[in-house]
């Protein structure tokens, strides 16, 4: 029984491939049945993003039969997926699912998203009764290992995308942004991630303008926002302490006279600018003005690139603490497995003694001397008890295998030394130039 993690992901497979293998939520339910009744799972779950698809598995069977299953689930050959897939099992299948919910393993390093992404899935399995005890727990201290990470080290506190950059730069002028209002010019994807971010740093009041004032209606209820044309720019400008713009004009939409009368009317009080655009969406002399905090995108390459590094030196102490959790998650699975052995050989012993007991009795029914059915009884169950250990100590001094020699000694507690005991049981000449006074000192 192993602990098996395959799948594909953005850096093994293109869009295409990851489509085709993509699960919605409403299939996984049926996904996950298959893979416990056909598939050769005992327990299962599946991490399904835009960028990557992987099951995680403990399972009795191989990966090949697991891709195979995958691919026919999504109706392509196995042999044009095969290339795609990447798989781990026991040791690296553990690393590997703390890794990813971490953030090492993802387009951008350190990004949360793919932590709720792993707690969806987990939630899914759950209630498709997917989960056993060693997944189950292995999940579990996934999720106390992305905590741990996220407090112990900066591995998502440094900007690495614009819009990240942009945010943060807001915060270091700010402070606090629960109270600031943000003009977001444009409605694309930059805009919509600035949004986002300044959502989850406290700011609440949002105006977007855009060429097309359907489209930034339909971005401003996301946040609660107001919508306007950029035509109304300067007449909402005032009320903005943080202009973020992103567009695809050709000429600048904002110009200095414009963000002169909002200075006057903010009675001074600063405004944070981010032009995001190229061509530049805001004329550059607006950066010559008092109280105007304006960068560019070549301004926020140097605060991505300082992002990327520090990020790189957090990646590296999520490493160790990595490592740390998957030694002690194996020597978890150890004891379970331990605790199995204990289980099953009791189990065992157990029906030796009723069978031997049963006999016993039927000996005694039947009109036989108790003290027969007694000295039946014991020899019998000792006989049976010590059968398994007695042979295989036997082929060990007989093959020389010392190392089992001396395990079974000290499992069965024998008091002798064991060498010594296999050194007399082994054949003539098995241990080379042997003193013979050697049996006589001991």
């Amino acid at each position: 029984m192993s602990l098996i993690a395959f799948g594909v992901n953005h850096k093994t497979a293109p869009v295409d491939v990851r489509e085709r293998i993509a699960f919605g939520p409403d299939r996984v339910h049926n996904a996950l049945k298959e893979l416990l009744d056909d598939g050769g799972a005992r327990e299962a779950a599946i991490v399904s993003t835009c960028n990557r698809t992987e099951i995680y598995t403990h399972a009795e069977c191989v990966t090949d039969e697991l891709v195979e299953w995958l691919a026919t689930f999504h109706q392509m050959s196995p042999e044009a997926l095969a290339p795609y897939v990447y798989a781990h099992t026991d040791e690296s299948a553990i690393r590997h699912l703390m890794r990813v919910a971490c953030g090492l393993d993802s387009m951008v390093l350190g990004e949360p998203q793919i932590l709720g992404q792993i707690k969806d899935a987990f939630t899914l399995a759950q209630d498709a009764n997917a989960l056993g005890p060693i997944l189950g727990r292995l999940f579990q201290n996934t999720f106390a290992v992305a905590k741990q990470v996220r407090t112990d080290t900066q591995i998502g506190a440094s900007p690495v995308s614009v819009a990240f950059a942009a945010v943060s730069l807001a915060r270091q002028i700010f402070g606090s942004l629960e109270e600031k209002t943000a003009l977001l010019i444009g409605a694309g994807e930059t805009i919509e991630l600035c949004a986002r971010h300044l959502q989850s740093a406290g700011l609440t009041k949002v105006i977007v303008a855009n060429r097309s004032i359907e489209r930034a209606h339909m971005l401003a209820e996301q946040y609660q926002g107001s919508a306007i044309g950029l035509g109304d720019i300067p007449a909402h400008l005032h009320r903005a302490d943080i202009v973020i713009s992103s567009t695809g004009s050709s000429l600048p939409v904002l110009g200095k006279g414009a963000v002169e009368q909002a200075i006057r009317e903010r009675k001074r009080r600063p405004i944070f600018m981010v032009d995001i655009a190229v061509p530049r969406d805001i004329e550059p002399q607006v950066g010559n003005l008092q109280d105007v905090y304006l960068y560019t995108v070549d301004d926020l390459k140097t605060v991505i690139d300082e992002g990327q590094r520090s990020r790189r030196e957090a990646a590296e102490q999520a490493e160790e603490i990595i490592d740390v959790q998957v030694e002690h998650f194996l020597q978890w699975v150890q004891l379970q497995t331990g605790a199995e052995l204990i289980r099953n050989y009791r189990r065992r012993a157990e029906i030796m003694r009723d069978e031997t007991l049963a006999r016993a009795r039927s000996m005694i029914q039947s009109g036989r001397d108790p003290q027969e059915a007694l000295d039946y009884l014991a020899r019998t169950l000792t006989n049976r008890l010590i059968h398994q250990p007695t042979v295989v100590l036997r082929q060990a001094c007989v093959s020389g295998d010392l190392a089992t020699v001396q395990s079974v000694s000290h499992v069965v507690g024998l008091d002798e030394d064991a060498e010594s005991l296999a050194q007399r049981a082994l054949p003539v000449g098995q241990w080379g130039n042997r003193n013979p006074n050697d049996d006589r000192e001991r």
